[in-house]
């Protein structure tokens, strides 16, 4: 008996691992595209408005491709699904390696639908197969996810100098780190079988998108995904117009991300504490928001405080908006379509962030402008969360044919 309790809590800590791992790998493909943004319109020769489109595709293609996950997963399981994953984003992400506008975006494309199908599903494993645990495995999760994401900011420009100021190459490195999460979550995948594998698959719900606190979820996702990718896609440079050298405005990207490490550890379990987390939400909306707007208009002695005030807030925000989808949800499967919900809907709004900063650059020369901006999408994100953070559940049920699939 206590051979098979131990077989069992190994098994659990290791499909944990392999989850963090794949984690880790859904979000460089932003990071090290911003920190090589200069490089990258110099060497291809792209306008303001092309950069823009490059920095949006990937968070477009979040939108268009989340609503995809729940019906592959009901076809050929969770994990596999997963696999899938990993395999697009190795493949996107290693296909960017080539010095080609076209080949850039294709790669980037697939790699981003990849992380879309990829985002969606993690928060309803962790509901299903981490339900007692749901505060940590949300912490470490967005932990892994929010370190991947640092770790490019951070030494993706030195890798390319490395590489003889091979640009395209620092791009393509990010690939390596996915196909070792590749062949770590393959045993896995084969281990838990297909849709019929002991109930692994996922079941249509009904009434989800009749429900005003399912969308309140979907806003907040959506908003603070908004401000967030215009941190990913566009701080490093416009750091680098106020006059920050490439390798310093990649540090304090990297530093107000890996800073979202503290937060996003610290917010789950926050959350899971207070009866309505209405509070949170505002608070980490207004670090967040503010300090982004410091940095666009403030000076630069600055720069490096108000980095980590909104890398806290940022951090936060992200790890909450995952906690409404597991706090919001009864079950694993409604858990997995409130999260296709909140990200195909939401990060279709959030492409707009990104696009926005770019063409408002475009249009003006500066990035002074993109500071109303910030503050538009802070005063409403903390708006949807004040919503979504009451205490209840969002009115949906699994049922048993996709017929009646809301």
């Amino acid at each position: 008996m206590r051979s098979d309790h131990t077989q069992k809590l190994l098994g659990r800590v290791l499909v944990a691992a392999a989850l963090l791992l794949l984690a880790f790998n859904l979000r460089p493909l932003f990071s090290s595209t911003a920190v090589l943004l200069p490089d990258i319109i110099r060497g291809l020769n792209l306008s303001a408005a092309t950069a823009g489109y490059l920095t949006t595709l990937p968070v477009l293609c979040m939108g268009v491709f989340a609503p995809l996950a729940p019906r592959i997963a009901q076809r050929i399981g969770v994990e596999r699904t997963l696999l899938l994953v990993l395999a697009l984003i190795t493949l996107g992400v290693g296909l960017r390696g080539f010095v080609s506008t076209s080949v850039l975006f294709l790669g980037t494309g697939l790699a981003g639908a990849g992380i879309a199908v990829g985002n969606v599903l993690l928060p309803s494993l962790i509901k299903r197969d981490f339900a007692d645990k749901a505060a940590l495995m949300t912490g470490l999760y967005t932990t892994s996810l929010v370190g991947g994401a640092s770790l490019a900011a951070a030494s993706t420009l030195p890798l390319a100098q490395w590489f003889g100021e091979h640009w395209s190459w620092g791009l393509a490195f990010w690939a390596v780190p996915a196909l070792l999460a590749t062949l770590v979550w393959s045993p896995v995948a084969i281990r838990a079988g297909g849709r019929s594998s002991n109930g692994r698959h996922i079941l249509p719900v009904r009434g989800l998108y009749r429900d005003p606190l399912a969308w309140a979820v979907t806003l907040f996702m959506g908003l603070q995904s908004a401000l967030a990718y215009c941190v990913l896609g566009w701080m490093a440079p416009i750091l680098r117009a106020g006059g920050l050298s490439g390798t310093e405005a990649g540090l304090v990207t990297s530093v107000s991300l890996l800073l979202q490490v503290v937060s996003c550890l610290v917010t789950p379990w926050l959350a899971m504490r207070f009866h309505s987390q209405r509070g949170l939400a505002v608070w980490l909306t207004s670090l967040a928001t503010l300090g982004l707007m410091g940095m666009v208009l403030g000076p630069r002695w600055a720069i490096w405080p108000l980095a980590v005030l909104q890398g806290l807030g940022q951090g936060g925000l992200f790890a909450l908006a995952l906690m409404f989808i597991v706090l919001r949800s009864r079950d694993a499967n409604v858990a997995a379509h409130l999260s296709s919900m909140s990200q195909a809907t939401g990060y279709i709004l959030a492409a707009s962030g990104p696009l926005l900063v770019g063409a408002l650059f475009a249009w003006t020369g500066s990035f002074q402008v993109t500071s109303a901006l910030f503050a538009f999408l802070g005063l409403t994100s903390g708006l949807a969360g004040w919503y979504a953070g009451r205490p209840a559940y969002v009115k949906a049920v699994a049922v048993a044919s996709s017929a009646d699939d809301a």
